[in-house]
């Protein structure tokens, strides 16, 4: 399908050049806009994808975005849980927490001109925890059974993760 690819090659670039300007220092700021942008290309990319190519499953694009999809009913299950509106921030989310309980004490620096780099030696724990979601879908494109199953491992291990560090007991392999 190739201009679905050159939609998604197009799309890779230009984040890209956006990340050699934004991380680690933060140089530029994409806003709720810019994730809104990149929010639709990859939905619209996710659909066009499954309906012009039969073979691949629909699982597949689900499993490639099932962390912020699961972080999104995770948080508004956690709210609604708390009687608090899905609708209301907080600073409950799982890379919030990540930030919080685990790069902090990892990382001892305090200066408050460097919170902005601890802020993002978040990322690197959360590609970490993404390739375990990226690598099954790219083998396994068109097998739906364990595409479902990895889905479902997934929201295990990520509630699994989300209540270790809550309750101060983050687990070894996400302080290293």
């Amino acid at each position: 399908d190739r201009a679905l690819a050159a939609l998604l090659i197009c799309s890779a670039a230009a984040t890209a050049g956006f990340l050699v300007w934004n991380y680690p220092r933060g140089m530029l700021f994409a806003g709720d806009g810019g994730a809104y942008v990149w929010g639709v290309v990859i939905a619209l990319a996710s659909i066009s994808l499954v309906q012009r190519n039969p073979d691949v499953s629909p699982w597949f694009p689900l499993l490639l975005l099932i962390y912020p999809v699961w972080e999104t009913l995770f948080s508004i299950y956690r709210k609604m849980v708390r009687g608090i509106s899905p609708g209301v921030a907080d600073a409950l989310h799982f890379h919030q927490l990540i930030y919080r309980r685990i790069v902090r004490s990892v990382f001892h620096d305090d200066e408050s001109r460097r919170i902005l780099m601890r802020n993002n030696r978040t990322s690197p724990y959360l590609w970490g925890f993404t390739l375990l979601t990226v690598v099954p879908a790219l083998l396994f494109w068109n097998n739906t059974p364990v595409l479902m199953l990895f889905c479902g491992l997934f929201c295990v291990a990520y509630v699994a993760a989300y209540l270790g560090i809550v309750r101060f007991k983050v687990p070894s392999w996400l302080r290293h």
